[in-house]
C-alpha cells in the first residue's frame, strides 16, 4: 500500500460523546425519491434477491464494471472476486428470513443513489451502504459496504 504523510488537526473527544441522543443522523428520503427508494428496497440486500437473478451473468449485469465492495471485515473485494463467490454460493443456496430497517435513499449525483439500511441476520447486525446507478439497461451497483454493529441494538 502506497502511503503519504498528511498533517491534520486532532484531539481527544469529550467523555460520553458516543452516548449522546443527537449522535444519530436524522435520515429522510426526499419525497421526489420515494419511488426510487421503493425500487431499490426490492433489490436489497443485494445479491440475495433471487428474482433479480442467481447466475454470474445476472450478477455481471447488475454490477457496474467499476464495482467493488468493502466487507464487514474491512477487506476490499474486487468485482471479479465477488462474482466468483456468488457463483459458488448459489450452487448450494438456502433460504433465510432477515430483517431490514432504517432504509434511506439519497441522490448523490444525477441518476446515482446512496441507499443505507440496517440488516439483522439473527444475532448479526450490520449497517449497509450501496451506491446504485440508473442506466438505460436498469439499475447497476457501483459500490457496497457492510459494517458490523458492535455491542448495540439495531
Amino acid at each position: 500500500m502506497k502511503t503519504q504523510h498528511v498533517t491534520v488537526i486532532d484531539g481527544p473527544l469529550p467523555p460520553g460523546i458516543w452516548q449522546r441522543p443527537d449522535m444519530e443522523p436524522h435520515l429522510v428520503t426526499a419525497p421526489e425519491h420515494q419511488s426510487v427508494m421503493q425500487e431499490l428496497m426490492q433489490r436489497e440486500p443485494l445479491f440475495h434477491r433471487p428474482e433479480f437473478g442467481t447466475t454470474r451473468e445476472d450478477f455481471e449485469s447488475m454490477t457496474a464494471p467499476c464495482f467493488w465492495e468493502v466487507g464487514a471485515s474491512g477487506r476490499r473485494y474486487s468485482r471479479d472476486f465477488v462474482l466468483g463467490g456468488l457463483e459458488k454460493r448459489y450452487e448450494n443456496a438456502t433460504e433465510a428470513v432477515w430483517e431490514i430497517g432504517d432504509f434511506h435513499c439519497l441522490e448523490i449525483a444525477a441518476g446515482n443513489f446512496l441507499v443505507t439500511y440496517t440488516l439483522v441476520q439473527g444475532e448479526r447486525v450490520t449497517r449497509r451502504a450501496t451506491i446504485w446507478r440508473r442506466t438505460d439497461d436498469g439499475w447497476q451497483i457501483v459500490y457496497h459496504q457492510g459494517t458490523i454493529v458492535q455491542n448495540s441494538q439495531p
